[in-house]
C-alpha cells in the first residue's frame, strides 16, 4: 500500500498526504474526544506531489485531519480553504458519522472553521494481514444483496443492540437462512462512511444505501461500530459457513457532490486533480450525483487499487461489486475496456483471483456498456432483468428472448475471446421494485421520498394482477404468490451467476416504492415476522434443486450439439408437446410455453427439464423418453400438479428429472 495516509509506529506517526496543487498543507491534531484541536502542524513537501511529516510521540488512537491552502477559484476548479478540516483519504477510521451542514458548503470566509461538524480521521496500527485464501465464490453461484441496516433492524432473533450492523450478519439465524438459501457470497451494499445528500436533512429522510461515500477505506461507524475487526470477524464467520463476502464499493463520485455541495475531503486538497471537469471547469456529472471521479488520474486509480487491496489483505474479502463502472474505464471521458485502471486490477498479484462484478452502466456519453467489460469482470444483466420482466408480464414474442436469458444470454456476452458467460443474472435488485411488488403494482409509489413521485423509473416492467397494491381479494393474492414463485423459479434456472436481493425470497414489499434510498425505516426494512413463509420454502427447495444440477449454474455456452461422451445435445428447445420448436413456433407472438431440455443434471444420471408454462391456462407438457428411463419431478410446486402426466397450471415453472426405471423418485418440496 502507498505510503500515504497516518503510518504508526513506535516512536510516533508519518502523516503523508498528496496534492498538486496545493502551496501547503496542515495536519490538525485533535484530543482524544476529537472535538478540541491540540495542534496544527504543517506538512512538508517531498516531492511528485506528497506531502509529510513524522510527530514523534503519538500513537494509535489519535484523531487528525488535514487542511490545505492555495488558489480559491471555484470556477476554474480550485477549492483551497484552510478552515475547511478535510478527512484523510487514506483513513482506514472516522470516530462518527458524516453528518450534512450548510456550513460544510460554505464559500471561503463565509463559513468559519468546520472542524466541529466534521469526523476526525483516527490513526491505526492494522492487524496482520490475513493469509490470502482463495474466493469461496465461483462464478455460476448465488450473490445475495444485502443492505446491512435494513436487513437485520427487525431481526426478533438478534440482538437489540447488534442490530443493523456488520456484525449481526454472523449471527446463527442469519447464517442458518444463507445456507438454506444456497448462497455463495452476500454481497454487502455500501459499508464505507458516508453522508446524505443535502435535500434530505430538511425532509426528515437520510441515506439508506450508503451510494453517497466521502472516504472509501473507512467503514461507517453506524454499520461497523467495531471497526475493521468487525468486518473482518464477520467476513470470517460467513467463510467458516462456506459463505464468501463481496463489497459494493462507490468509487465512481463521492458526496461532496455539484458545485454548491460540501467541501469534506478530495475537493479540499485537490479538486483539480481527483475530479474530472469539462474544458470550461465545470464538474463532469457522468453519474448524476454532481462529481465523477477521475479514474483515468494515476494518483486516483493508485488509491482505487490500494483500497481493494486493504480489504482483501484486512478483512478477507472474496471480490468487489462496482458502481457505475464505465467511470472506472473512462480516459478523457471514452470508456475503453483496456483501460490502465481495469487491466491493473486484474493484473494486480493481490486482485487477480477475486470475485469482480460491474454494474456496466453510467449515464454519461456511451454510458452502456453491458458486455463490454474484459474477463475476469461479471456484469449485471439488465437485460435478463427487462426480457424476463416483460415474459411473466404477458408482453407478446417473448419466448426467445426468454430462452436466450435462461441460457446465459449469448447474444450479450459470447464474444472471439471469452468462452464462458460473464452475466449476473437478477430480477430485482436494490435499485427499483422488490420481486413482489413487480406483481402488486403497476406504477411507481414515491411519495414518501419528499420529490412529488417524481424521482425513480416511470417504467418498471411491472402489472399488478387486477388492483393497484395492497388488496384483501384473495383470487389476487393467490395469482401474485403464483407469480412470485414463477419469477424465482425463473432465476434460478438460468445459466451463469444469479443475484436475489435480500427479503426477495419471502417477498419483502416497499408498497411499490422504487427509488427507496432515502429510506431508513420500515419500508426498506426486512420484516421478518411478517414473512411469507411458504414462499420462502420454494425458494428454499429451488435453491436445493440448484446445487443438485450443477448443469443450471453452468458458465459455458450452450451450443445446441451433443458434449463430448453425450448422446444428447446439451440443450434442446421444446414445444409442450415434445417437439423441437420451429422458426414459425420461436416467432408466434402468442407463444408463452418453452422447454429447456438439458443434456445432464448433474447429480442425476439423465437429462434435467425446466418447463415453463407462462400462459394463464393450464397445459398437457409431453418430454421425449427413453427406454429404462422416466421422469419425475424435481420439485413440486406450491401450488401442486407438477407431474406432466397432469396439466402444468398457468404462470408456473416446474423442473423434471429423467431418472433411471425403479430410482427413488424426486426431492419434494412445499
Amino acid at each position: 500500500m502507498s505510503q500515504l495516509g497516518a503510518t504508526v509506529s513506535r516512536e510516533g506517526i508519518r502523516f503523508a498526504a498528496w496534492s498538486s496543487s496545493a502551496r501547503r498543507l496542515w495536519v490538525s491534531i485533535f484530543d482524544k474526544t476529537g472535538n478540541r484541536e491540540i495542534d496544527r502542524l504543517e506538512l512538508q513537501p517531498e516531492g511528485e506531489g506528497v506531502h509529510a511529516l513524522f510527530v514523534a510521540g503519538l500513537g494509535a488512537g489519535a484523531r487528525y485531519g488535514l487542511r490545505a491552502d492555495g488558489d480559491y477559484a471555484p470556477d476554474r476548479g480550485s477549492w483551497f480553504d484552510p478552515e475547511k478540516l478535510l478527512v484523510d483519504p487514506y483513513a482506514v477510521e472516522i470516530d462518527r458519522p458524516y453528518a450534512h451542514h450548510w456550513r460544510l458548503a460554505a464559500r471561503r470566509n463565509e463559513g468559519a472553521d468546520t472542524a466541529p461538524l466534521m469526523p476526525k480521521a483516527v490513526a491505526k496500527t492494522l492487524p496482520k494481514p490475513l493469509p490470502v485464501l482463495p474466493p469461496l465464490f465461483r462464478p455460476g453461484g448465488l450473490v445475495y444483496e444485502v443492505p446491512v441496516r435494513a436487513f437485520t433492524m427487525l431481526h426478533p432473533d438478534i440482538p437489540e443492540r447488534q442490530r443493523g450492523t456488520i456484525a449481526a450478519l454472523a449471527h446463527p439465524a442469519i447464517i442458518e437462512h444463507l445456507k438454506k438459501l444456497g448462497v455463495g457470497a452476500v454481497e454487502l451494499m455500501p459499508v464505507t462512511a458516508s453522508i446524505d445528500e443535502r435535500h434530505l436533512p430538511p425532509l426528515g429522510l437520510s441515506n439508506a444505501w450508503g451510494y453517497n461515500p466521502v472516504t472509501f477505506m473507512a467503514l461507517d461507524p453506524r454499520l461497523a461500530p467495531g471497526g475493521l475487526t468487525e468486518l473482518r470477524d464477520t467476513v470470517s464467520a460467513l467463510r467458516k459457513a462456506g459463505i464468501g463476502t463481496i463489497l459494493d464499493l462507490v468509487f465512481n463520485h463521492t458526496g461532496e457532490s455539484d458545485r454548491i455541495g460540501p467541501t469534506l475531503s478530495l475537493r479540499g486538497l485537490d479538486n483539480s486533480a481527483y475530479y474530472r471537469h469539462e474544458p470550461d471547469g465545470r464538474l463532469v456529472n457522468d453519474t448524476g450525483t454532481g462529481n465523477t471521479v477521475a479514474c483515468d488520474h494515476p494518483i486516483v486509480a493508485e488509491m482505487v487499487l490500494d483500497t481493494l487491496r486493504h480489504f482483501v489483505r484486512h478483512a478477507g474479502v472474496d471480490g468487489f461489486r462496482f458502481d457505475l463502472a464505465p467511470i472506472l474505464g473512462r480516459i478523457d471521458g471514452v470508456f475503453d475496456p483496456a483501460a490502465p485502471l481495469l487491466k491493473a486490477i486484474a493484473a494486480d498479484p493481490v486482485l487477480a483471483d477475486r470475485v469482480l462484478i460491474s454494474e456496466p452502466w453510467d449515464i454519461g456519453l456511451d454510458g452502456y456498456q453491458l458486455g463490454n467489460f474484459p474477463a475476469p469482470f461479471l456484469e449485471w444483466n439488465d437485460r435478463y432483468r427487462d426480457d424476463v420482466r416483460r415474459f411473466w408480464r404477458g408482453d407478446v414474442g417473448m419466448v426467445g428472448a426468454l430462452a436466450t436469458r435462461l441460457a446465459g444470454s449469448s447474444d450479450v456476452f459470447a464474444k472471439a475471446d471469452q468462452s464462458v458467460n460473464r452475466t449476473v443474472n437478477f430480477i430485482a435488485a436494490h435499485d427499483g421494485m422488490t420481486l413482489a411488488d413487480l406483481v402488486a403494482y403497476e406504477r411507481k409509489h414515491n411519495a414518501a421520498n419528499g420529490e412529488q413521485n417524481r424521482d425513480g423509473h416511470n417504467e418498471n416492467l411491472s402489472w399488478n394482477n387486477g388492483v393497484e397494491g395492497e388488496t384483501s381479494d384473495t383470487g389476487i393474492a393467490e395469482d401474485r404468490f403464483h407469480d412470485r414463485c414463477a419469477l424465482l423459479a425463473t432465476l434460478f434456472a438460468s445459466r451463469g451467476t444469479i443475484m436475489l436481493t435480500a427479503g426477495d425470497e419471502f417477498g419483502r414489499t416497499q408498497k411499490g416504492n422504487n427509488n427507496a434510498y432515502a429510506q431508513d425505516n420500515a419500508i426498506t426494512w426486512l420484516d421478518w415476522a411478517g414473512r411469507d413463509l411458504k414462499l420462502e420454502a420454494h425458494a428454499f427447495v429451488l435453491a436445493a434443486i440448484r446445487r443438485a444440477a450443477p448443469v443450471l449454474s453452468g458458465t459455458d455456452f450452450l451450443t445446441g450439439e451433443p458434449p463430448a461422451g453425450s448422446d444428447f445435445p446439451d440443450v434442446a428447445w421444446l414445444t409442450e408437446t415434445g417437439a423441437p420448436l420451429r422458426e414459425a413456433d420461436w416467432h408466434d407472438l402468442r407463444r408463452h410455453r418453452l422447454v429447456m431440455l438439458l443434456g445432464g443434471a448433474g447429480a442425476s444420471d439423465g437429462r434435467f427439464a425446466v418447463i415453463v408454462n407462462g400462459d394463464r391456462r393450464q397445459s398437457i407438457f409431453t418430454l421425449p423418453g427413453r427406454e429404462g428411463f422416466h421422469w419425475v419431478p424435481a420439485i413440486e410446486a406450491p401450488a401442486g400438479g407438477v407431474d406432466i402426466a397432469r396439466p402444468v397450471p398457468g404462470r408456473t415453472v416446474i423442473f423434471m428429472i429423467e431418472r433411471r426405471a425403479g430410482k427413488a423418485s424426486a426431492r419434494k418440496g412445499s
